[in-house]
């Protein structure tokens, strides 16, 4: 796999150079269950130490990578559970997520619940999501909830400066240090895909999280223990502290979960619905998560009216289902719904600026595969035969949607 020796490995050779080195880390369970069965099991493995150590941690997920907030609660709370069945399988112990990273940072709070209701303590989100002044010292959690979670917002520009090299290592520990005016505490937070180093951009695992944490290599004659530092394989946060004498500042780099020891809690709040990608004239618009379902989007709309209609089939076959023929359909299903979430089919039909004919119709094609044999249960099942017509109608709705986002296909 190209992207794991150009990217995965790499980062944990920097890892292993500099033992100081710690991060937050995602892997959405079909990653892990794709490098563990073609043959990876080297970038598995030495995560799990790494998590042993103490470098890193994980985070929860969607194992398909979804967006969540489209998707019915039923879905979400099996798409978490799924990815923690299968990240616990192939990471073993190590797989133990306190925070929780909602695949694209796609949040609103309908997704909230499940989160917390699977034990995680936090959630990451991006930075527009933040309807307060932007904190630096404390960390809020989310009203209106049952339970308790933190939320943890990403700095978007500085991400993306890192994302785009725009940005050197030593130019970012520079900035880290300016952000800090007073004394006490804060902590600032950058986070993007892993692939950014090496694969994005070559060797940027060496030239910039290697320099970086060289340069933040703690001193053997140091008079003061530095908390731990992390990197920014897929999210982190980089912490400053005056030294006793507050002549120095000093930049330590740790795991996110750490901060939930270090900083106080604030007020309770409400984050704005988003994703990393939307802007302040999308969330005036309502339309939060616009690589995925823009409302002016007529490729996403056919699309999201397909997936309804498969998982409704999908959901009555599950119901219906009552042989052992009829629930072997009913059963492939709903696994293959599983995969069928996926956003990649969403993205690759954005325009913004991608666009991937085939990405689109793969997508299709495996809701297809769902409705053939979620119908081939109940028309298997002993359910009412207006049951049979009602859900046959259905596919056949299907069918004709999915023609239609063909002929876009087709002529775009």
């Amino acid at each position: 796999m190209k992207v794991s020796n150009e990217s995965y490995r790499p980062i944990l050779d920097v890892f292993d150079e500099f033992p100081h080195a710690k991060a937050t880390f995602n892997i959405n369970g079909v990653l892990s269950e794709m490098l563990g069965l073609y043959g990876y099991t080297d970038i598995l493995n030495r995560m799990s130490k790494l998590a042993e150590r103490g470098q890193i941690e994980f985070t929860g997920s969607g194992k398909y990578h979804p967006i969540l907030p489209l998707i019915p609660k039923a879905e979400v709370e099996r798409q978490i559970r799924l990815n923690y069945i299968t990240n616990r399988q192939y990471l073993g112990d190590s797989y133990m997520p306190r925070g929780f990273f909602p695949p694209e940072m796609c949040y609103s709070r309908d997704i909230v619940s499940p989160i917390v209701e699977s034990r995680h303590e936090w959630i990451i989100v991006s930075g527009i999501a933040c309807p307060v002044s932007w904190p630096m010292d404390v960390i809020h959690g989310i009203d209106d909830i049952d339970g308790d979670i933190a939320v943890f917002f990403r700095d978007d520009i500085l991400s993306n400066k890192i994302s785009f090299k725009d940005l050197d290592g030593q130019g970012f520990i520079e900035h880290l240090k300016q952000l800090h005016q007073g004394e006490g505490d804060i902590y600032v937070i950058t986070a993007m895909d892993a692939e950014t180093f090496g694969h994005h951009i070559q060797h940027w695992d060496k030239l910039f999280l290697g320099e970086v944490y060289e340069t933040l290599t703690p001193q053997k004659d140091s008079t003061r223990v530095m908390r731990e530092q992390k990197p920014l394989a897929e999210q982190h946060r980089k912490l400053f502290e005056y030294e006793s004498t507050g002549a120095q500042k000093e930049i330590e780099i740790v795991k996110i979960s750490e901060l939930l020891d270090i900083f106080p809690r604030g007020p309770k709040i409400s984050p704005r619905p988003s994703s990393w990608s939307t802007s302040a004239d999308d969330i005036k618009m309502q339309n939060y998560y616009p690589l995925w379902k823009d409302k002016n989007n007529p490729v996403h709309t056919k699309q999201w009216e397909h997936l309804d209609l498969t998982m409704a089939v999908s959901r009555k076959a599950e119901e219906v289902a009552d042989s052992q023929v009829s629930r072997e359909f009913a059963t492939r299903a709903r696994n293959t719904l599983d995969a069928a979430l996926h956003s990649c089919q969403f993205w690759w039909a954005s325009k913004r600026p991608m666009w991937n004919i085939n990405m689109i119709y793969r997508g299709l094609a495996m809701q297809r595969e769902v409705l053939l044999n979620a119908y081939k249960a109940i028309s298997l099942s002993g359910c009412e035969p207006s049951v049979k017509q009602e859900y046959y109608y259905r596919v056949v709705a299907a069918r004709h949607i999915f023609e239609q986002v063909t002929d876009y296909l087709y002529i775009d």
